[in-house]
């Protein structure tokens, strides 16, 4: 893949049919980025395997950006809000991010540590004090670091089941009682959902101010992200929202939607819009450091913990060097490249963010159906963009595909 040196890119807003709008791309000199001609190819191979793979699947409803800098490639949605229903998904269309929701509880958080509101390695009982493991010295060892990177030890998904059943936290956090954590905290990995959600502990102990609020204040507003939001009233308080659908015998069935996880809002409680989202990922590529600054960033992108075992997925294996999990976020070497990606599932809902930190090009994607098809999506448009592999590959190999 071409790329170019030195290269600075404006660019000119412009719509491109109903409900779509994209960017010329103007080069005139600063910074090594993929070539604007590549990009914008690779947008459009990447638009064809969208629709492609969508509508082999039958999925109801969807949205994706691609971001190049802090400029908007292509943005563009499918299909509709409701199967059954004429309301098309439109680029306002607020969707459940699921766990990609965990990227703005560790960003929030990292702004507030680098204020000095609290230490990574404070303990959390000092924030929690009811949550106690089995050995009350693992209590103790457990820092507000090993939260947000998932390397407190457990089991992984412990006591999700009870977020499942909309069990309160404080109903949960009795159970770690009868546990023990597997390893020290901080010395391995195992992903979670209730642990992960006592940020919101420690945010509102350690400032006075709620984890909504700050969202709010902090991301939402000044990036203006005019339609996320936190929780499920506030999901179901907006007009223009995306139904969640689960797949049966018959297709693609809308369902209600479930307040599992919203009790848990850090690790999945964050609502969006695909428009809000290619503002958050300007945000982390570092386009608007007075709401993420360099040294925040790159706090959030150090690793903390190896995830050998993503290494073995199925679209990945081929291409991953090492992987790992920073704060909220996964860390995947490819190249010379690292990608910096979270994806998300819940109750009828799938999304993903990635980006390349070398070359600063991102996608989301957003669906209004559990559907694995959005891993395969987003993988293969960023070893494409990374020059790890051909998109008109996967559009072939998908065409074949029964």
């Amino acid at each position: 893949m071409k790329v170019l040196f030195p290269l600075i890119v404006f660019a000119r807003r412009r719509w491109c049919g109903i409900g779509r709008v994209c960017l010329v791309l103007l080069l005139c000199g600063a910074g090594p980025l993929v070539s604007a001609g590549d990009l914008r190819g690779s947008a459009k191979e990447f638009d064809r395997y969208f629709r492609q793979l969508l509508k082999k699947q039958k999925i109801p409803g969807a949205a994706y950006v691609i971001v190049d800098g802090d400029q908007v490639v292509a943005m563009d949605t499918y299909g509709v809000k409701v199967q059954g229903k004429r309301d098309k998904v439109d680029l306002d269309t607020v969707f459940r991010l699921a766990s990609v929701s965990k990227t703005f509880a560790a960003s929030m958080a990292t702004v507030l540590e680098h204020e000095k509101k609290f230490d990574w390695d404070d303990r959390v009982v000092r924030y929690v004090p009811e949550l106690r493991f089995k050995t009350r010295s693992l209590s103790r060892q457990l820092q507000v670091e090993h939260l947000l990177s998932h390397s407190s030890g457990l089991t992984p998904n412990a006591y999700d089941d009870y977020l499942e059943a909309n069990k309160p936290l404080s109903k949960i956090l009795p159970r770690f009682a009868d546990i023990d954590p597997r390893c020290a905290p901080g010395k391995c990995y195992g992903y979670q959902n209730v642990l992960f959600s006592l940020i919101e502990d420690v945010i509102f102990k350690a400032t006075g101010v709620s984890y909504e609020q700050q969202l709010q204040e902090r991301f939402f507003a000044p990036l203006k992200m005019a339609n996320a939001s936190v929780g499920w009233e506030s999901f179901m308080a907006a007009t223009n929202r995306a139904a969640p659908h689960i797949q049966t015998g018959k297709g693609w069935r809308p369902v209600k939607v479930r307040k599992e996880y919203y009790l848990a809002a850090p690790a999945a409680g964050v609502n969006a819009s695909i428009a809000d989202m290619a503002q958050w990922l300007k945000a982390q590529m570092g386009y608007y450091p007075k709401v993420l600054s360099p040294e925040v960033i790159d706090d959030m992108t150090t690793e903390r913990v190896e995830t050998k075992r993503h290494m073995r997925h199925r679209i990945w294996r081929d291409h991953l060097s090492h992987a790992g999990y920073g704060l909220g976020w996964r860390l995947y070497t490819l190249g010379d490249d690292r990608i910096i990606y979270h994806g998300g599932w819940v109750a009828g809902f799938r999304a993903a963010v990635a980006y390349s930190e070398k070359r600063k090009v991102g996608i989301v994607i957003l669906m209004n159906a559990e559907s694995r098809v959005i891993a395969d999506l987003t993988a293969n448009f960023v070893i494409d963009i990374t020059g790890n592999g051909r998109l008109a590959q996967a559009i072939a190999a998908a065409k074949k595909s029964p």
